[in-house]
């Protein structure tokens, strides 16, 4: 963390994120083509919903995020931007708000999550 940075929160979510890159995907509505969160993003969003703190008073300051994210697989890139979106106007008003990230890559085939702690800049 730096100097001036203050803890504001921590929770832990359970399950392993979709990566932005592949959470959408191509389907047509009639003959026009459209970008839909693919299943797994749904489902992770939803869980996500579910367990991620509901703050009465939404963060307004600019923030740092630190993560610390558990996949099941050696597979996934590290990829936070979907968790970071789902944070927005639960923890904090806007993701814009990010302004510096401390993301780390963990395996634990049993037991994938994603451990957050916040702090003011």
């Amino acid at each position: 963390m730096t100097e001036n940075s203050k803890f504001l929160q921590s929770f832990i979510i359970f399950g392993e994120p979709a990566s932005k890159a592949n959470s959408r995907r191509l389907v047509l509505f009639g003959k026009k083509p459209a970008f839909i969160k693919s299943k797994k993003a749904i489902t992770y969003l939803q869980g996500f919903t579910l367990q991620c703190p509901m703050n009465q008073v939404l963060f307004e300051e600019d923030l740092l995020v630190h993560m610390d994210i558990y996949y099941q697989s050696r597979r996934p890139d590290l990829d936070e931007s979907v968790v970071l979106d789902a944070m927005q106007g639960k923890i904090y008003k806007n993701d814009r708000q990010v302004k510096a990230k401390h993301i780390y890559w963990h395996l634990d085939k049993d037991n994938p999550r994603s451990e957050i702690k916040i702090y003011s800049l």
